[in-house]
């Protein structure tokens, strides 16, 4: 393993250039059952050195403890550091493990005051819709996120989760930096709509979930078996029972790959995806999580493999036999309204 730094890319039309690849932070906080802080720390960190600038996290990770966790971090290294947080998904105090989805002004300005604070910064450099509120017009959302913009309070507009067609109708309000959403070899949905529109609008596709939340390097082929009890995955559909055991088999193709390479499973994940970035002609900057520094140092690494014609040949057809859902409920995901 060598301390090379990964090639960069540039978010958005106008915006900086960034590592190529970026880092999820919710693990470090939620979801994914324990974590230990100094070790957590110590992977932020760690994949600073490896030339990864842009850091995913939002409000709802942890009720806002994730970005509280962070900000530390972003105050050492605020100038070498790109900070992406959302904003959408509102905890009612009377029950925190429920999620309602808001995209109206009011609350779009108390979220983004909110996580200023948390995050203890002047500025958000990336600021995303979350997930959509069909019920309230793209455009009008978007046109208090340009108020923003123009006020200081954040630099650049995302969005997560949408579909072409919000994605072009946000874009005619204020430029659109990034689109995140789900794209790995279990989850291929947008390629069909959302890429090409984004390709198109010159927005950089930040790919989610990249590993399939970690089934895809061999971590756990079982999640009601193999994981915590509160670790959100247990009730993902794909990744439990029958769906989960379909699942695992997939996974042969991949380690064919990595043998040639001799690479683990999530390093030729992470090379795939990084691959559409020239099959589809866009900056492509994909946010694996991770709560430790060998696994940061892993998946950097994967950012200069190269898959021949064969090799993607073989891994093309895993996504269409995947078994479930990404989501229980796919209304939230584009491809539920696409």
């Amino acid at each position: 393993m060598t301390d090379s730094r990964i090639p960069t890319a540039r978010l958005g039309e106008s915006g900086p250039e960034v590592g190529v690849q970026g880092l999820g932070c919710m693990g470090m906080s939620f979801a994914y059952g324990p974590s230990d802080a100094k070790e957590s720390r110590a992977t932020l960190e760690r994949a600073l050195e490896l030339g990864v600038t842009l850091y995913d996290t939002a409000d709802a990770y942890g009720a806002g403890e994730n970005e509280r966790f962070l900000s530390p971090f972003f105050k050492a290294h605020r100038d070498e550091v790109v900070i992406a947080t959302k904003f959408a998904l509102s905890i009612p105090p009377e029950d925190p493990s429920r999620r309602i989805i808001r995209n109206d002004a009011p609350y779009i300005r108390q979220a983004v005051e909110a996580s200023l604070k948390r995050l203890d910064v002047d500025v958000i450099d990336l600021y995303y819709m979350h997930r959509r509120d069909v019920d309230v017009p793209i455009e009008d959302t978007v046109g208090v996120m340009a108020e923003l913009v123009r006020e200081g309070k954040v630099k650049q507009l995302g969005l997560s989760e949408v579909t072409a067609a919000e994605l072009r109708a946000a874009h005619t309000v204020h430029p659109i930096a990034a689109v995140q959403s789900e794209w790995s070899l279990f989850s291929r949905d947008i390629e069909a709509r959302v890429v090409p529109a984004a390709a198109e609008l010159g927005v950089t596709l930040v790919p989610y979930s990249p590993l399939g939340r970690g089934f895809l390097t061999g971590s756990f082929t079982d999640a009601a078996q193999d994981l915590a009890a509160d670790d959100f995955r247990r009730a993902q559909p794909r990744f439990t029972g029958e769906n989960a055991a379909t699942n695992a088999a997939l996974l042969e193709p991949v380690r064919a790959v990595a043998k040639s390479h001799d690479a683990t499973l999530g390093q030729i994940a992470l090379a795939w995806v990084h691959h559409q970035s020239k099959a589809f002609g866009l900056p492509l900057i994909p946010i694996p999580g991770t709560r430790r520094p060998a696994r940061v140092e892993e998946n950097t690494a994967a950012a200069t493999i190269r898959l021949t014609e064969e090799e993607l040949g073989l891994l093309d057809p895993i996504a269409a036999q995947v078994a479930g859902d990404r989501y229980a409920d796919m209304r939230f995901a584009s491809a539920g309204r696409e």
